[in-house]
């Protein structure tokens, strides 16, 4: 597919999702044509995999009818396969393409109601049947529920059933006629239309949107750095994974990830992690996602990985509850971090679940590098008695959806191969500004990357500072302690500059004579 086809496509998604529109919200009719995408997908994938096995038979599964001969015991069959290799299960009767065409009439062109069958009723039952087909199953933590955000009753979407029957089939019937190109395995095609909607939809969510979505270049440097000097892991984990575009964009750097781990506190971001898990091929037993708050419930017990990544909530509050000064995520460090800013509890936690040979990397604000208090502690305690900081990277401001403020993303190592300093890099400046957002384009998340990679130090952009220096700093991190970002002014010539004065001065006289004729003339007086 080439750019321009992708282009087109992500606009007609796009066209497709504002017919929702109505009076929702961005994040509201998010959840519709997102869940409408998923279902096209999963029928999709059920309907290739199924004509696979009937290969042989010379029949199509969506022919399959009550009156096709032995057609229970096709269908039990399939239905025991798909449940092993797939993880869920849908009938002819149920697939996505099925259900357009029964809720539009016969000529493409139209989609009005008036002339097409009631659909509501079967599709809220379809999709339930998605998540009962599972149970019992090793798939059905990663099924359930997954629709629960698709009120098809909801008069959002229509003050009448008719109404909303309508805009449903309307909204099925353009989908239906989108090639996502699923036999080629070559090409992510609908992997890649979905981030491209989540993207859009957190750009029009304000502060909603850091609740599910990092910006793709921010994912980029994230996903770079931790699969720095590896092609496979074993394990890559997000404990704030909103959306999961950060987990799934650390497997585009290398060749493999064994398995996928997450947490979620919001509900409704956790269904669509796991929908964006499932819609980008990752198997059902490679992924383990949980929706629980990270810091007071977190469940992934004492597992260790490989790459940890994380764009955590920006100084969020948390109960800093005494409790957990006994919790091993926390008990060696001797303070807990301020129940006013959860910052360096998300640092610690993820420390905690840091392989010996894993990286880390984590964006949180600037404010981590120099507060004290309980937070200078822990700064102190992580470079002085663990020396696991390895690089601190300043970033520039409003490049986060819904806040301007600048960030940095500090990187973790537990076996540092540089172990006697810690790089700074100040990539405040390098950005574009596109209408009121600052993006980072590939030259700069080149150049971060690369600066990180090779150590280099850069005048004016990068320094691998001493750890001794570091403590003469008092463990102070501000980025401008480090790398001088100075520029000298050019010189001012005072002479040049008191003539100037002086002429203009002078023609201020000449002027001022000028005006008081004219107005003696008018018979003013001034």
């Amino acid at each position: 597919m080439s750019e321009d086809q992708k282009k087109q496509l992500e606009q007609q998604l796009w066209n497709i999702a504002n017919t929702l529109r109505g009076k929702m919200n961005a994040d509201e009719f998010r959840d519709y044509i997102l869940g409408f995408i998923f279902y096209k997908y999963l029928s999709e994938k059920m309907e290739m995999f199924a004509n696979d096995i009937l290969q042989q038979d010379n029949i199509r599964f969506s022919e399959i009818t009550n009156k096709t001969a032995n057609a229970s015991e096709y269908l039990e069959a399939i239905k025991e396969e798909a449940l092993e290799k797939l993880g869920y299960f849908l009938k002819p009767d149920e697939l996505f393409s099925a259900v357009a065409l029964r809720g539009n009439s016969g000529d493409d062109e139209s989609v009005d109601q008036s002339s097409a069958n009631f659909i509501l009723g079967d599709l809220q039952k379809i999709l339930t049947n998605i998540q009962l087909s599972t149970m019992g199953t090793e798939s059905e933590e990663d099924f359930d529920n997954l629709f629960e955000d698709m009120d098809l009753n909801s008069t959002k979407l229509g003050k009448t059933p008719d109404a909303r029957n309508s805009i449903i089939a309307k909204v099925l019937a353009h989908l239906d006629k989108i090639d996502f190109e699923l036999k080629n395995t070559e090409l992510d095609v609908l992997g890649d239309a979905y981030e491209y909607l989540i993207g859009q939809f957190a750009s029009g969510a304000g502060k909603k949107a850091g609740e599910f979505y990092t910006p793709q270049e921010v994912s980029k440097i994230l996903a770079k750095i931790v699969t720095t000097g590896k092609h496979k892991l074993k394990s890559v984990y997000d404990p704030t994974c909103g959306s999961g575009s950060l987990l799934l964009r650390v497997a585009r750097e290398v060749k493999d990830v064994g398995n996928f781990y997450g947490q979620e506190m919001n509900r409704t971001t956790y269904n669509l992690a796991r929908m964006n898990m499932i819609l980008h091929g990752v198997h059902y037993r490679k992924f383990d996602i949980k929706q629980e708050d990270t810091l007071e419930r977190p469940q992934h017990g004492n597992q260790t990985f490989e790459a940890i990544v994380a764009n955590p909530p920006f100084s969020a509050e948390w109960s800093a509850n005494p409790l957990f000064s006994s919790d091993d995520r926390f008990s060696q460090y001797g303070r807990l971090a301020p129940g006013s800013k959860a910052d360096f509890a998300f640092v610690q936690h993820m420390i905690h679940h840091l392989a010996e040979n894993g990286i880390m990397a984590i964006v949180l604000p600037h404010g981590v590098l120099f507060r004290g208090g309980a937070e200078l502690h822990i700064r102190k305690y992580l470079i002085e008695q663990k020396n696991f900081l390895d690089a601190v990277i300043g970033l520039p401001a409003n490049i986060f959806y819904g806040t301007s403020i600048p960030t940095c993303i500090l990187v973790f190592k537990k076996c540092r191969e540089n172990p006697d300093d810690i790089l700074f890099i100040d990539a405040s400046k390098g950005f574009e500004k596109v209408k009121n957002q600052n993006m980072l384009r590939e030259e700069h998340i080149d150049k971060i990357v690369q600066t990180f990679r090779d150590r280099t130090a850069i005048e004016k952009y990068s320094y691998n500072a001493p750890l001794n220096e570091i403590a003469e700093n008092e463990y102070n991190l501000n980025i401008p302690r480090y790398v001088d970002t100075f520029e000298e002014e050019e010189e001012i010539d005072i002479q040049a500059v008191m003539l100037e004065i002086k002429q203009l001065e002078a023609q201020r006289t000449e002027l001022d004579k000028e005006i008081d004729v004219y107005l003696k003339e008018l018979g003013l007086v001034f």
